[in-house]
């Protein structure tokens, strides 16, 4: 059990609550502003939080697969592009990890890639991906390059029983390696910056990664240096065996969604089974629990602001929802905690206004009761981790091999 454990956010539009943009607090002109966001990371960013995560999809309707998604008007519709906004945020932010969301399924992996090198350097070291597998058939219609796909999840619930599902998840697998690979294409010391020769990049350090794979091959190297952490923080959401499998794979970080700290333990043993089945990086997968949260003053408060909410429009989500105080909060993330978890992630219901109560309240109350991890000083997101930065897989070749 570990004795202290980090606190991340996610955020996404006006809250996680479908009904969070109809709030006195919320701003919902503002969502697509890139002020709002400002706002939002320098809360997190000023409050002690590790990283936060930035939600994103490819259609309007996010990625539900109900037939309505695209076309109701009762909810939050519009967004604007993860990897793009985490770039604006960087040098709005000091300490603060910026994790985009990324689907695998459309967009290219070299861009992918380049995009979150580009985030890497322009953070100086606070880069991450949180890595969503397949597509919708809303998605699919936006690119129009792909009809076969992903309909939902089969009628056992499980991912394995769906080949497609099956598939999306190996192409993310893919993904992610191309994006491991190409971050190492280029040596720490490929740039040499030599006035007196004019010499400015030894083309010998630069590599190509010659990837082949199921869904697509890639030849070259990066058109971007090797950034700050070498590679980028990779993070997944899990909720079953297929997702955890991936996670333990490919991941850095993986997000559960336990109802409860009773059931940490049987997921923290899934991931560890998986980890000895498919894992071959040495370092140990750092698990995240989610808790979705409203916070007030009292709780009264708090259920009255949760009612409202829910009559305007009920929340569906697999994630423990936790209405109250931020001592109530904290009791959870202690709970977790004691449950073998390495860091919590709350997903504010209403935004801004429980990520600054996240901020004010939540974070200085785990402070003072000895739960969090406190802010060492390390330079990177890795390293605040505890992960290794890992040397390019090509440095060990000969040079000019």
């Amino acid at each position: 059990m570990p004795e202290r454990i980090h606190l991340a956010v996610a955020l996404d539009g006006a809250g996680w609550h479908p009904a969070a943009w109809r709030e006195p607090t919320a701003r919902p002109t503002e969502l697509t502003s890139a002020g709002y966001w400002r706002d939002l990371a320098r809360v997190a960013d000023g409050g002690g939080i590790l990283f936060a995560t930035i939600e994103d999809a490819l259609s309007l309707g996010g990625r539900s697969f109900d037939a309505d998604a695209e076309t109701r008007r009762d909810r939050v519709r519009g967004r604007l592009d993860a990897v793009l906004v985490a770039s604006f945020l960087a040098p709005a932010t000091d300490r603060l990890g910026l994790i985009p969301t990324v689907t695998t399924a459309h967009p290219e992996p070299f861009h992918l890639a380049t995009g979150l090198q580009t985030l890497d350097h322009v953070s100086h070291g606070r880069a991450g991906a949180r890595i969503v597998a397949g597509s919708s058939p809303q998605e699919r219609a936006n690119f129009g390059r792909r009809v076969d796909g992903p309909t939902g999840l089969p009628a056992s619930g499980r991912v394995e029983d769906d080949p497609a599902l099956l598939a999306a998840f190996r192409e993310a697998g893919e993904v992610v390696d191309a994006i491991r690979r190409l971050a190492d294409s280029w040596e720490d010391d490929a740039i040499v910056r030599d006035l007196e020769t004019g010499k400015f990049l030894d083309r010998e350090r630069v590599h190509r990664i010659e990837f082949e794979g199921e869904f697509f091959s890639i030849t070259g190297a990066s058109i971007v240096p090797r950034s700050p952490q070498g590679q980028p923080l990779i993070t997944a959401l899990a909720h079953q065996s297929v997702p955890y499998r991936f996670a333990a794979e490919h991941a850095d970080v993986v997000f559960i969604t336990p109802a409860g700290a009773s059931a940490v333990g049987g997921i923290l043993d899934e991931l560890a089974d998986a980890a000895d089945a498919v894992r071959t990086e040495g370092e140990r997968l750092r698990v995240f629990a989610d808790l979705l949260v409203l916070v007030e003053d009292t709780p009264a408060a708090a259920a009255a602001a949760w009612r409202r909410l829910e009559d305007a429009d009920a929340l569906a989500t697999d994630a423990r929802v936790v209405v109250g105080t931020a001592d109530d909060v904290v009791e959870e993330i202690r709970a977790l905690r004691d449950a073998g978890v390495d860091g919590v992630r709350l997903r504010p219901a209403r935004l801004p206004a429980d990520l600054s109560a996240i901020a004010e309240r939540v974070v200085p109350a785990a402070s003072a009761a000895g739960i969090l991890s406190p802010d060492d000083g390390a330079g990177t997101l890795r390293e605040r981790l505890g992960l290794p930065r890992l040397a390019s897989r090509f440095a060990r070749q000969e040079v000019g091999a």
